[in-house]
């Protein structure tokens, strides 16, 4: 149950419009006393948050529901291969997440780099796991140009998992054995 809460909390621009029509209404209330406005002012409220939350839990189960398809039909590469003539192909890349970005906004966008380059991965929902920089990652997704008609060939992800936290662990001291 906690997973999903996470996966489905709105966004920091959902929440700043929300607050904004609360005070809106609430300005409008107690200076003109018509207290009548809230019967549809409340569930108005509730929507602006209710409807975005619910989109993501949609966009969530398909995005879900594509994994195993991805898992099964991806090709391992390296960043340093992808081009424009793999537009549309299904691909499998692991990589050190060098930058996070838009993760506020639910449509994280994560700059992945191997040994041999870097490119973008684009989310369009929140994935499954809390990524962050310094992770290593396996992303499965597919490429497409960076804007719609034009740019250069990045990642549109499907999932992204963390195969091991970049950070390094302390190693316990040896043990030194008595003589």
């Amino acid at each position: 149950m906690q997973n999903l809460l996470r996966q489905i909390r709105p966004s920091i621009l959902h929440l700043f419009v929300f607050a904004f029509f609360l005070v809106l209404i609430a300005i409008y209330v107690f200076t003109s006393g018509d207290y009548h406005m809230l019967i549809w002012g409340i569930p108005t409220l509730l929507c602006l948050l209710a409807f975005p939350m619910a989109l993501a839990y949609l966009s969530q189960n398909q995005y879900a529901s594509l994994i195993p398809e991805y898992e099964a039909d991806s090709k391992s590469v390296n960043i340093r291969e992808i081009n424009h003539s793999m537009l549309s192909k299904r691909i499998r890349i692991e990589g050190l997440v060098e930058e996070v970005r838009f993760r506020s906004l639910n449509r994280p966008h994560y700059i992945i780099g191997d040994r041999t380059g870097v490119t973008v991965v684009k989310m369009f929902t929140n994935p499954r796991f809390d990524v962050k920089k310094g992770d290593v990652v396996l992303v499965y997704g597919q490429v497409m140009k960076r804007y719609i008609f034009y740019g250069d060939p990045i990642i549109n992800g499907v999932d992204v998992r963390v195969s091991r936290s970049g950070e390094k662990t302390s190693t316990p001291p040896a043990r030194g054995g008595k003589k």
